[in-house]
């Protein structure tokens, strides 16, 4: 990882991660837990930034309900840009991850004619229901197929399709790939096993990526006080195991994303982050930069 003014300095493209919370961030709504209390830093949900420095234009993969500060965050890091936004992916219709378009709208920014890259079904919902359809509608965004996207002549974005709770739209991660590096962004899938079966396997992706932020909702499934088993994510422990059977040079690559508000790995000092850590692998942190 480099610091901001690193990624700056060296003018190549970089990622940023504004973000490495679960949909409800922390503290989420309703929490009146320790993990939720006024003394824990807040998190918001998983959101990545793509920036090119020649050109300044910088794009969003996820519009989380946390926008905003997400915005002034990205501000912070790499100064206000001519354009706010040059674009957004999404990865799915859970409501981490696409409900922060309502601040493109024309209550809010107001943007215009914003590209915003997703699947089909996704495509569907925005373009066909309110109060999504309104911001094509009235111009504020332009919505596209999430094939391989060339965002300038060093910098593409490719969606890979994963198996999510797909009540909505259908679930994607997307492999960004700069002129030096690839980095992967995957927030959300049910199972390693379920890409297992439809072909792809998690250890030949991080084979092919740099760096890559994968799923680990839960630490474990005893985190909840409920069936667990219904809210189907890689557990963060079974994920260090199974690479640490399988493919154990690749877990320095893995960074954890998307954590629940009960995650234990939420706090850098718990068991759980020193046997992350210990592993190669690492909790993502909100701030981190990486050139691609």
């Amino acid at each position: 990882m480099m610091s901001p003014m690193t990624a700056l300095a060296a003018e190549r493209p970089y990622v940023i991660v504004l973000g490495i919370a679960q949909d409800g961030g922390r503290p989420q709504a309703g929490c009146h837990r320790d993990c939720c209390a006024p003394s824990q830093p807040e998190r918001h949900p998983a959101c990545l930034a793509i920036v090119d420095p020649h050109s300044g234009q910088r794009w969003l993969i996820d519009a989380t309900p946390a926008l905003p500060a997400q915005l002034r965050m990205l501000d912070g890091i790499t100064g206000p840009a001519e354009k706010i936004i040059d674009g957004v992916f999404l990865t799915h219709a859970h409501i981490g991850h696409y409900t922060g378009l309502v601040h493109l709208g024309r209550e809010a920014m107001a943007v215009d004619h914003v590209p915003v890259w997703c699947g089909g079904r996704l495509r569907e919902l925005i373009c066909d229901h309110d109060p999504w359809r309104r911001l094509v509608e009235h111009g504020h965004v332009t919505v596209h197929p999430d094939d391989a996207v060339a965002l300038t002549d060093d910098i593409t974005v490719r969606a890979i399709p994963v198996p999510h709770r797909d009540e909505i739209s259908d679930t994607v991660a997307y492999v960004i790939s700069g002129p030096e590096r690839s980095v992967l962004w995957l927030p959300d899938i049910d199972s390693w096993e379920a890409w297992d079966d439809a072909g792809t396997h998690l250890e030949d992706v991080l084979a092919t990526v740099d760096i890559a932020w994968i799923d680990a909702t839960f630490w474990d499934d005893n985190e909840l006080d409920r069936d667990m088993s219904l809210i189907p994510h890689p557990r963060a422990l079974a994920t260090l195991t199974r690479l640490g059977s399988s493919r154990p040079d690749l877990l320095d690559r893995v960074r954890f994303v998307h954590l629940n508000h009960t995650n234990p790995l939420l706090d850098l000092m718990s068991p759980q982050t020193h046997t992350t850590e210990a592993t190669g692998a690492r909790v993502a942190a909100q701030g981190d930069v990486e050139h691609i």
